[in-house]
């Protein structure tokens, strides 16, 4: 095994203290963009109830009962409640109006399990079971008092919050940092984050070496002398030196070609740089910090990165989870991309209930810059102050990937085109699901309606488009007109008109 320390090596086996605690997350307000997101401990719970309030407040009803008010305007005023039931947490609907949603189905009562999607009106919440190997209780989190575990960087994930504390302990060393994870998952922001709390007087210098010719990489990085090599008009210090008593970033290292890999050695090993052309070696003081989506490790194994050079960069390893895993965190993330102006023109704008489940459904597989791309253009293609699925890319509204174990379009939005809402994502089967709700209501298109969150109007043009006949004569009547029988069209035939 390399040196180094490293977030990535297996776990110990588990301490006698660690444990694994009950959390409840307020992920997205429909109503509040900015509101940032809610960690609420309930380890020592026996009940809580979710209700409207005027403003987001989690309040002690007695000593193991609490109250938590959102400011939803399709919430009611008593919408659910969590209760502890032996074992097992179940959340069962408090007799609202718009009911409870468990992973895309209405529930009555549900036991809750790692990763359900609860949505109460346009708010969507997560239920996770996380190991926590702190001392103490558990404790709840509001995005909005948190402080930053490392500058640039709030998490509500108490797992998360514990490495990144770990960390930002090792920032004002010299030690060299490698951070791994996927494209867009935020690496450059917490280099810059570790600059910060090295306290290190020079500036923070970012150098992505994939995107360098090859044939320019060694000069570019370590500088030149005049005359050096065709073109090499004037003395260049190059990068590291540009970087000087600071922090220099190699984003990329992966794609650092083997040619220039023993000079960065030399920078990391002999604290000098060898401008090309020179005879002399200059003397540096950087603190280097590396980053790469790339499997460092295998790349080593395969003899295509140099192992001594890994050992140096790896004095300490963090390894960033994709967006996908950090669902708990969207709300934390969008109002960070607000404030920092990444989504376009500040104004007040919300966001409906289709739209806040396709972003909590969604994978996100090109992480948080995807989620900045996405929501900075429904920004601008809303009509209204209100962003529906309308507005959204086809990407986050396929089902290709569905974190939360339920498609994102199942249901149609409040305030977008029910058509287009409704169509579902492939391996859904409407019809099927249509003539389910049909039997169980014994022909109620009004409940039918409910359940599919439509109108009636929505919901006969639905039961067209799939061949479900509504009118056979002699069939038993529901509430509202006759219970529908089943009418299989031949492939490509319409039903006839009505």
């Amino acid at each position: 095994m390399l040196p180094g320390s490293t977030e990535r090596a297996p776990p110990p086996p588990p301490r006698t203290h660690a444990r694994w605690e009950p959390y409840l997350f307020v992920v997205l307000e429909g109503a509040r963009l900015d509101a940032g997101g809610l960690r609420i401990a309930l380890g020592g719970v026996r009940s809580l109830q979710i209700g409207r309030g005027e403003a987001r407040t989690l309040l002690p009803a007695s000593r193991d009962t609490r109250v938590l008010e959102i400011p939803d305007p399709r919430m009611s005023g008593a919408h659910a409640q969590i209760v502890r039931d032996a074992a097992a947490l179940v959340i069962t609907d408090a007799g609202s109006t718009n009911g409870t949603w468990v992973n895309g189905s209405p529930i009555d009562r549900h036991a809750l399990r790692d990763g359900d999607v609860i949505e109460l009106g346009t708010t969507i919440l997560v239920y996770r079971e996380i190991e926590d190997a702190t001392e103490g209780p558990a404790a709840d989190l509001d995005a909005v008092a948190a402080s930053e575990a490392l500058p640039g960087f709030t998490t509500l994930d108490p797992e998360l919050a514990r490495r990144l504390a770990r960390l930002a302990r090792v920032a004002p060393s010299p030690l060299s940092i490698l951070l791994l994870g996927e494209t867009g998952t935020g690496k450059e922001v917490l280099a810059r984050g570790l600059h910060t709390l090295s306290g290190r007087p020079g500036p923070f210098v970012a150098v992505n070496c994939g995107a360098i010719p090859q044939n320019l990489v060694e000069s570019q990085l370590f500088g030149h002398l005049r005359g050096a090599f065709s073109g090499a008009l004037r003395d260049e210090p190059g990068l590291v030196r540009a970087a000087q008593y600071g922090t220099l970033l190699l984003d990329e290292i992966g794609d650092l070609p083997a040619s220039s890999q023993a000079a960065l050695l030399r920078v990391l090993q002999e604290g000098e740089v060898l401008p090309v052309g020179s005879a002399c070696a200059t003397p540096v003081d950087v603190r280097v910090v590396a980053a790469t989506h790339m499997p460092l490790d295998s790349l080593v194994a395969r003899g295509a990165f140099r192992r001594d050079l890994y050992a140096r960069l790896a004095g300490y390893t963090f390894a960033l989870a994709p967006l996908r895993e950090r669902r708990v965190d969207l709300g934390v993330l969008i109002a960070a991309l607000r404030a920092a102006g990444k989504l376009g023109p500040r104004r007040e704008v919300r966001i409906d209930g289709a739209a806040a489940r396709a972003l909590v459904a969604h994978a996100w597989p090109l992480n948080i810059r995807e989620l900045e791309q996405c929501l900075h253009a429904a920004q601008l293609l809303a009509r209204t102050d209100v962003i529906t699925v309308d507005d959204l890319p086809p990407a986050v509204l396929g089902g290709a990937g569905t974190a939360g174990g339920f498609p994102a379009t199942e249901r149609p939005p409040d305030h977008a085109t029910p058509d287009a809402a409704m169509t579902p994502p492939a391996g859904i089967d409407l019809r099927a699901r249509i003539e389910a709700l049909l039997a169980a209501h014994h022909g109620n298109l009004s409940a039918v309606a409910r359940a599919l969150r439509t109108s009636r109007s929505h919901l006969y043009r639905l039961m067209t488009r799939h061949a479900v006949d509504w009118k056979t004569p002699g069939v038993a009547r529901g509430e509202h007109g006759p219970a529908p029988a089943v009418v299989r069209a031949a492939p490509g035939v319409r039903p006839p008109a009505r």
